[in-house]
């Protein structure tokens, strides 16, 4: 019943463009940073440093069965090359969440398979730079005698890269001077996310990426609050958050068919329930926010003082909450930390399933 309500609140459309105008114009100018020239007319990609990402390197004969009783997905499956011809598959992703023993997230993961190693499963774990450490220990902890590698990777970058129109979201992003990135893949979270690129340090220096199509990670941020997409522990509070109400199943980052792994029975009891009464929203506040800010964790009230939901994150003007999903047609507000209040207004995301909306 809520579903159908919110489709026919969203209608359809609604929220199909991007900060109000088409896709491409959206991120034309409000990627472009005030550049001064028509990146129209330049390269289809926008380039993105995730400077608040990290890499980590899992490695060893019993990697796959290892890292399968940790995150709720399948791990990427191996790409056999092509012939003497074809260039090698792109090394394929999948995103996951490592969850506590109370069916808690823990921490978001996009996981690579690298296909150079052949010997042995390699994986690329992507994970939010301020838990890179916490999550090395996390895996440790599970490790006892399997034979497996766990070490950072800093030698490498990882990228976002955006397409400036709807249209060419579905070719592959180029690098310059035939640069070869370690992972050039489609984000596995949603299609309106782009691709994933890791490359070496040392291959950045030549100049592989376009200069001139570099833009600011804040506006990648704020893309995908307007996409409702979370990312990295602001956004998914450790051991407070829930991964369906996160919009897991909505990222292809669970499988409900896969062996057991920890935090499974409460995700596949609520999965089995078919109820989810609140869910992750992307939100737009009305006006400029004071110089307080909000408190991460801040209460979302209704126009009655009633309680819709839990504040995560923003940059600028966008962000994203945990809201009730029958409460977010009417009016809602949050208190700063100095007690003003600021109104925000939810939406619904595009790219969600049709039936969930």
């Amino acid at each position: 019943m809520a579903a159908a309500v919110l489709l026919r609140w969203a209608g359809p459309g609604l929220y199909s463009s991007l900060w109000g105008l088409p896709f491409g114009a959206g991120l034309r100018r409000r990627l472009s940073l005030g550049s001064g020239r028509d990146v129209e007319a330049g390269g289809s990609w926008l380039y993105f440093p995730l400077r608040d990402r990290d890499a980590l390197r899992v490695h060893g004969p019993d990697t796959e069965s290892f890292l399968l009783g940790l995150v709720t997905n399948e791990l990427p499956r191996p790409v056999p090359e092509g012939g003497a011809t074809s260039e090698p598959a792109p090394a394929p992703a999948h995103y996951a969440h490592f969850l506590n023993v109370q069916g808690r997230t823990l921490y978001d993961v996009i996981l690579y398979r690298l296909h150079e190693h052949q010997e042995e499963p390699h994986f690329l774990l992507e994970v939010d730079s301020s838990v890179s450490g916490a999550v090395q220990n996390h895996l440790k902890l599970y490790k006892i005698r399997r034979k497996v590698s766990i070490s950072p990777c800093p030698d490498l970058s990882l990228w976002a890269v955006l397409p400036q129109t709807a249209a060419e979201a579905s070719a592959k992003p180029l690098l310059e001077k035939g640069g070869k990135p370690l992972v050039l893949t489609p984000d596995p979270r949603a299609a309106c996310m782009g691709w994933r690129l890791i490359i070496h340090k040392e291959d950045l220096a030549q100049e592989v990426i376009p200069k001139t199509q570099i833009r600011h990670s804040q506006d990648y941020h704020k893309h995908r609050y307007q996409k409702g997409i979370p990312e990295g522990v602001r956004d998914l509070p450790p051991g407070v958050a829930l991964p369906l109400e996160s919009n897991l199943t909505f990222m292809n980052g669970v499988s409900f068919t896969k062996g057991c792994y920890i935090g499974q029975e409460l995700t596949a009891r609520t999965q089995h329930m078919g109820v989810i009464r609140k869910r992750l929203f992307p939100i737009r506040f009305s006006a400029p926010l004071p110089e307080e800010g909000i408190s991460a964790g801040a209460n979302v009230l209704t126009e009655a003082g009633k309680a819709a939901g839990k504040y995560r994150a923003r940059e600028g003007d966008l962000g994203i909450a945990l809201l009730r999903t029958e409460r977010i047609k009417g009016p809602l507000h949050i208190k700063t930390s100095g007690g003003q209040c600021v109104s925000i207004i939810p939406s619904v995301p595009d790219w969600w399933p049709t039936a969930s909306k």
